[in-house]
């Protein structure tokens, strides 16, 4: 038999960049047109777009998850990781404008600036209260211990009674 190959290009996968088309998107002028039920609101549109730009790389090793954010220039006071719902670990965080000083004032501003938030939903063999999180060299680190294996049933013997 010949084996079909899904055609994935529908998903949007093909593209060289989800997060950019993600972004040009989201980039419309809210102002357009007036507000209707299916438009998103502004907080929804505001979690997207810190969600797009916030990439991340997630491996799963034999006895933990690891999650890798890039953070460049952050102070942990400026990041927050959390666990809510149970099972949804959510990384956020805020990156703020430097004050201008001494009359100085930015010619050219590409750095992004303003508030990050990616959320991840934890397998069920996540130790939620084993988490550690560490920012070194622009990179936080989350590691989410496994929890360990359920123990093998041992088989039960019954005794058998003679009538």
């Amino acid at each position: 038999k010949k084996k079909k190959k899904m055609d994935i290009r529908f998903l949007g996968f093909d593209t060289p960049s989800l997060f950019h088309s993600l972004h040009n998107i989201l980039d419309a002028d809210e102002s357009e047109g007036g507000k209707s039920a299916s438009q998103p609101t502004r907080a929804y549109v505001r979690d997207a777009r810190a969600m797009a730009a916030t990439p991340a790389d997630v491996k799963e090793l034999p006895n933990s998850y690891v999650f890798a954010v890039d953070m460049p220039g952050l102070k942990s006071g400026d990041i927050s990781v959390q666990v809510e719902e149970g099972n949804v670990l959510q990384i956020s965080g805020e990156r703020k404008r430097e004050d201008e000083k001494d009359g100085a004032k930015y010619v050219r501003m590409e750095r992004r600036m303003g508030k990050f938030l990616r959320k991840f939903t934890l397998p069920e063999n996540a130790d939620t209260d084993k988490i550690s999180a560490v920012c070194q060299d622009g990179v936080l680190t989350v590691t989410v211990e496994k929890l360990p294996p359920p123990a093998p049933k041992k088989p039960k013997t019954i005794e058998v009674k003679i009538a």
